[in-house]
């Protein structure tokens, strides 16, 4: 798959469904106090919600994942791995509940190339050299940061992270000046990634800041 054919892949929906179907029953098989036919209304109505879930993936997957990035063949990656990373981000229980968040956490998981979406809560860490030379600041660091919602946290938003996490609020973009030892002096938050851009050209003319940045696909350290 590609930019120029960016259709659901029959063969990814069925990797998806088999390998979401596979873990199911390992789970309902190790807790003897679920039964999956009762959940579902029958093993055929449970058949249907995978079905209904591997196609709902692909299909945002198609919009959202950047598959010239990707290593491994699609297919087989969904299949080795797209049911545990599923049933990360929703209950075996719920998956009649599976929504896009579910799919971005999914995604996140499994460390995809999501592309950059400004409607995404995604994590972000993008680096850039300074031009000016001799500053007190070698490089920038642009970094998805979160505040919990009663004030007393702020964390960097991670590939590990729930994206839609209740406890924080919406994420935001920070930038940091990075000193020649590598300690991070912050300077200024804003709600857009775009905008701590335009603020690093500002305080760095000719500074290197992607318009468009990477999604970080890796946990960076806190």
């Amino acid at each position: 798959m590609n930019d120029e054919l960016l259709q659901s892949d029959p063969a990814a929906i069925f990797g998806c469904a088999l390998s979401l179907w596979q873990e199911c029953k390992k789970q309902f098989e190790s807790d003897e106090h679920l039964n999956l036919s009762e959940c579902y209304n029958g093993i055929d109505e449970f058949m249907r919600v995978v079905m209904r879930v591997a196609i709902r993936f692909e299909d945002w997957a198609c919009l959202h994942i950047d598959f010239n990035e990707l290593d491994d063949v699609w297919p087989y990656k969904m299949e080795d791995r797209f049911g545990t990373a599923c049933l990360s981000s929703i209950l075996p229980t719920r998956l009649n509940e599976f929504r896009d968040t579910h799919c971005l956490r999914t995604a996140l998981s499994l460390h995809l190339p999501v592309r950059f979406d400004t409607n995404l809560p995604l994590p972000v860490g993008e680096t850039a050299a300074n031009p000016l030379v001799g500053s007190e600041f070698p490089t920038f660091q642009i970094r998805t940061m979160r505040e919990s919602r009663d004030g007393e946290r702020r964390e960097l938003l991670t590939s590990n992270d729930d994206p839609f996490d209740e406890r924080f609020r919406t994420p935001f973009f920070s930038l940091y000046g990075v000193s020649v030892n590598g300690f991070l002096e912050h300077i200024a938050d804003r709600k857009t990634y775009i905008e701590a851009v335009q603020l690093a050209r500002k305080l760095a003319p000719g500074i290197q800041f992607p318009d468009t940045p990477h999604v970080s696909s890796n946990s960076v350290a806190k």
